[in-house]
């Protein structure tokens, strides 16, 4: 279908034959038949080897004629079938390099399953390789989340439907796994009720005590500049005495703030109370008094009971830890946090805490078998900003470290996002592995450009125009850049994401009295049920 006209490092200039691509067009392999356009795939014989590239871009060279110049990206290697002539043994990346005059050719369909097989790696299908109608697109698990991975796409392009079907299919393979999926809007408890354990308000009772220092400090301090200093050394001489009451810290050479002991929000407001009225206190009584009604504010609050009721003040801490991270998971390897019912000041706070426990219990159980986590976090560019919000909560801290030191301690993250340019650059360049939806934000598609490895070129420029439930994979996850049809997923087991059809909806009328007095009895009891 051509011949190579320039080779310079990773890349190439051919010059394909129109008249040849025409000819191609009604090919019955599909594959072939679409050869030679922008993000397909040609091959080039070097000696024994099959190369393989990805057409970047094209361009007519001639007005009058039929002859085209499209730069290539160079992806891997193959060793050509002597019987069939067809590539077979596919690795990434390339060990030799045709010459100018080189001929062109299209790959095929029968190229394309060596290509993308899967079948010596653990995987998961998650759809077939564009233009295929049969080829298994596949991600390699270990690849996958050894090295992180990132989901991106804008609203209404499937990405919550894209998230469930890979985490479906990881359950499937994996049913003693440990999966933690952070969900702000509710939406996969619908999923996955049948494959894991659902977690909201009414049944996460998560303590207080699990807070460290700091993520106490986000919830109790409500001062800034130097009264905020002034507030938190105050916590600080508190906390520890509270906690020092406890009998779990009996025996403990090292009891710090931020040692996870349980202790009384009494005894913690009784502590402030003593150190306000010592004789030898000095400065004013604002700071202390400050602490305390915030402090007593929150415990009498129902809407914060889920975590700092009276009732979670035992040692639950193993309890908790096993319900959440599914140890054992008993054939329910998912745990879905529903964030929703969270208050929305203190949302960023429980995120950091469970964020920190999964990293944390990885760090402290080095010397035990390994259970490694994977931690997925929808609507990451809330708690990891971007450097431009100038934010330095204690989520953005412990998330950016767990996407560079996670892997060294088993530690897994997925971040989901509707805005890639929201989120902090360092963290979306931990992530090994990308998936693109469609992205309509020019600001977006340039900063996934910019994530996206050299060989995906190619592919850059058709995110714009990606069908619902169709994605660009690249990076560890798989063999090559590659565009996919994501597969179908059961209604049970899809989402609760699905934009609401005003034309049919604005057309049911009926007991609306009754929509208002249910919803505010709800509203009112800050209950969901």
């Amino acid at each position: 279908m051509g011949r190579v006209v320039e080779v310079s490092g990773g890349s190439s200039s051919i010059r394909l034959d129109g008249r040849a691509l025409k000819q191609l067009d009604g090919h019955q392999d599909i594959t072939v038949a679409m050869a030679g356009q922008v993000g397909s795939q040609i091959k080039v014989r070097v000696g024994g080897l099959w190369l393989l590239a990805n057409v970047r871009d094209m361009r007519l060279e001639n007005p009058d004629g039929d002859l085209i110049v499209a730069n290539v990206d160079f992806l891997g290697e193959g060793i050509e079938d002597p019987i069939t002539g067809n590539l077979k043994g596919f690795r990434r990346g390339v060990t030799r390099y045709p010459v100018p005059g080189t001929r062109v050719f299209p790959v095929t369909t029968t190229d394309l399953e060596q290509i993308f097989s899967a079948k010596d790696r653990p995987h998961v299908r998650v759809g077939t390789v564009y233009p295929s109608v049969n080829v298994a697109a596949s991600l390699f698990i270990d690849a996958m989340l050894g090295k992180h991975f990132a989901l991106l796409g804008s609203t209404g392009t499937g990405k919550s439907t894209a998230t469930a079907l890979i985490l479906h299919r990881i359950c499937e393979m994996a049913p003693e796994g440990h999966v933690v999926m952070l969900d702000p809007h509710g939406e996969y408890s619908a999923a996955f009720k049948n494959d894991g354990e659902v977690f909201n308000v009414d049944n996460l009772a998560m303590p207080y005590w699990l807070m460290n220092f700091e993520e106490h400090c986000e919830v109790f301090v409500t001062s800034d500049g130097a009264e905020r200093q002034m507030d938190e050394d105050i916590l600080a001489k508190c906390l520890l005495q509270a906690r020092a009451k406890n009998r779990a810290a009996q025996g403990l050479t090292k009891l710090t703030v931020d040692s996870p002991v349980p202790y009384l929000l009494s005894d913690l407001i009784n502590a402030i109370q003593a150190l306000m009225g010592k004789l030898d206190r000095s400065g004013e009584v604002a700071p202390y008094m400050r602490l305390k009604t915030k402090i007593e504010e929150i415990k009498s609050d129902p809407r914060y009971s889920f975590m700092f009721s009276g009732m979670l003040v035992s040692d639950t801490m193993g309890q908790f830890m096993s319900r959440i991270f599914r140890l054992p998971g008993n054939g329910r390897p998912i745990s879905i946090i529903d964030l929703s019912g969270v208050p929305s000041d203190i949302v960023s706070v429980v995120v950091a805490v469970l964020s920190r426990m999964v990293f944390d219990f990885a760090i402290w159980s080095r010397r035990e078998p390994k259970r490694p986590i994977l931690l997925v976090c929808e609507e990451a560019h809330r708690y990891v900003p971007s450097d431009r919000d100038n934010n330095r909560s204690a989520v953005r801290k412990v998330l950016e470290r767990i996407a560079k030191e996670g892997r060294k301690y088993g530690v897994s993250l997925g971040l989901i996002t509707q805005r890639p340019s929201d989120l902090a650059e360092g963290v979306m360049s931990q992530c090994g592995t990308i998936i693109a939806m469609r992205l309509n934000n020019e600001r977006d598609q340039a900063f996934v450009r910019n994530a996206m490895p050299e060989g995906a070129r190619g592919f850059l420029e058709s995110i714009p125009a990606l069908r619902n439930r169709e994605c660009v994979i690249c990076g560890e996850g798989v063999s090559i850049p590659i565009r996919v049809r994501l597969d179908d997923l059961e209604e049970s087991r899809r989402p609760a994401s699905a934009d609401p059809v005003f034309s049919e909806l604005w057309t049911h009328v009926g007991d609306e009295e009754g929509i208002l007095d249910r919803t505010i009895q709800r509203w009112r009891s800050q209950s969901t049920k």
